[in-house]
């Protein structure tokens, strides 16, 4: 073999040692991670399917949970607390917002669109598997006005399911007569984005007035069109001019068939042996229990 030949041959060998050791040193890093990934099998965070009271049925064809019966959400996790407790979010009031776009399987899904009855679905159930079905909570008594220490079932809360028809379908529009004025109404149930929008005008009108005016805002929110006119500022003054039975036999209406969960239980009252039906409350220790921070 000539002396090219034999550099020729040297410098392959010495190319298929780099290859080799090159291989050899980054191998580890690629078991490693291929060790943690197979590890980390043993512990998938658990899913779970929750019904959404909706049904799906007054979302759009361009909405994820359009004709959705059930959306998949994953446990809360550690990495969830954080949120739970996170000051920036508190402040800005998004804590429940975060929380429910993080357990959400289904990404494209705009938590600020869920009606806010398929949102209290999710969040019980997040509840529920994150730190079980058993809530403890206190509240006053009707009768003798103490307070009193209930625990509750959340298993036991049923659904309420939309069971009027929409306008049009899939579409979140409602038609309902006044009784006293004849005129036809056509409302909404409220979204995430339109819970957030009431709570900032509730505030706005704190600091103005003296008088909450939780009835006309509620009613202004949730209205699309009296007797055809689709204008907010009609509405507005049409709101506040309407006889109150009217106005009752409407937000009777509307909270009688929203969609969501029924959150009235009976309890017996320790201090005075009352029994009775009260709306649970929920509390700072719903997403946060007592003993489990």
């Amino acid at each position: 073999m000539s002396d090219e030949e034999q550099a020729r041959t040297a410098n392959e060998v010495f190319r298929d040692d780099v290859k080799k050791m090159s291989a050899t040193q980054q191998r580890p890093d690629v078991q490693r991670q291929q060790l943690v990934d197979n590890d980390m099998k043993d512990f998938e965070v658990p899913t779970e399917l929750v019904p959404l009271p909706s049904n799906g049925l007054v979302y759009p064809t361009t909405s994820p949970l359009h004709s959705q019966e059930e959306v998949e959400i994953r446990c809360m996790t550690a990495n969830d607390e954080n949120v739970l407790t996170s000051r920036a979010l508190l402040r800005k009031g998004t804590v429940i917002e975060v929380l429910l776009k993080n357990c959400l399987v289904n990404k494209l899904i705009n938590v600020s669109e869920m009606l806010v009855g398929d949102r209290n679905a999710v969040m019980i159930a997040l509840r529920i598997t994150g730190y079980g079905a058993d809530y403890t909570t206190g509240f006053n008594c009707d009768s003798c006005s103490k307070q009193v220490q209930e625990t509750f079932m959340l298993t036991e809360l049923p659904i309420k399911r939309l069971t009027i028809q929409p306008l049009e379908p899939f579409m979140n529009r409602f038609l309902f007569t006044l009784p006293k004025w004849k005129k036809d109404v056509v409302f909404k149930f409220m979204t995430g984005t339109d819970e957030a929008e009431l709570m900032k005008t509730f505030e706005r009108a704190r600091k103005i007035s003296e008088i909450e005016s939780v009835v006309t805002t509620q009613l202004i929110n949730s209205i699309i069109s009296i007797d055809g006119n689709e204008d907010k500022a009609f509405i507005s003054k049409v709101v506040g001019r309407m006889p109150s039975s009217d106005s009752l036999a409407l937000r009777s209406y509307i909270n009688e068939n929203e969609p969501g969960i029924d959150m009235k239980s009976y309890f017996t009252c320790t201090n005075c042996g009352y029994d009775g039906e009260v709306e649970v409350p929920i509390g700072p220790s719903f997403l946060w229990p007592q003993g489990r921070r």
